[in-house]
């Protein structure tokens, strides 16, 4: 029985490339997505083997995507595939219980062996990154936990990608003052009131693309 794959990427030309190497080996693309709120929807109703996301997406980035299918559909197994190798991402999908991490950068064949490795049970992680999270080790970095809950980071992020508080509301089928009181409360836990300075931490986050 073929491994069956849900792919999130909202570039359709990488999503087209990656659908046809991954049925080149057999593999079957159940659904796409091109943001991480579709990506999670696909995963809560068809319940795919894997999900291989980007990072960087619209609406709901791949870390959040991955927070809910973790959650919701704790058999899907997930595998971010990615341009990022800073240890500050490497740590988010870790927490987030992603399974393989791979950069977009290495060959083919490191996906295939991450889909292999993660399919029977297994981590993967891109031989790079494993170099980061040992740097990170011995460094003993540690970076400050995020006290956002994954709708208030939502909302941030949406609030960085430049939508008003009507448009949010809007996008998450919720009230205009819901969303409202999800900015005043994530704008209180992060004592930051000005939304320039809100656009800066989702970046420093890695929520939001520069």
């Amino acid at each position: 029985m073929p491994i069956r794959v849900l792919l999130a990427d909202d570039h359709v030309l990488v999503r087209q490339s990656l659908k046809s190497l991954l049925e080149h080996e057999g593999i079957q693309v159940i659904a796409e997505a091109a943001d991480g709120q579709a990506a999670l929807d696909h995963a809560r109703s068809l319940h795919p083997d894997l999900a291989i996301m980007d990072i960087s997406m619209p609406t709901s980035n791949g870390l959040e995507a991955a927070r809910g299918i973790h959650v919701f559909c704790p058999r899907t197994k997930t595998i971010l595939l990615t341009q990022h190798e800073e240890e500050q991402f490497i740590s988010e999908a870790v927490e987030a219980g992603v399974k393989g991490y791979v950069l977009k950068s290495q060959a083919a064949n490191d996906l295939m062996q991450a889909i292999r490795q993660v399919s029977r049970g297994d981590v993967y992680l891109s031989p790079r990154i494993s170099a980061t999270l040992m740097d990170a080790y011995r460094s003993k970095s540690e970076r400050p936990k995020d006290p956002l809950t994954a709708r208030e980071r939502q909302v941030l992020q949406l609030i960085a990608e430049g939508k008003s508080t009507k448009d949010i509301a809007c996008v998450l089928g919720i009230s205009a003052k819901t969303a409202e009181s999800h900015r005043t409360r994530l704008m209180r836990k992060l004592d930051i009131h000005e939304t320039a300075s809100l656009v800066l931490y989702a970046v420093r986050r890695g929520i939001v693309q520069p």
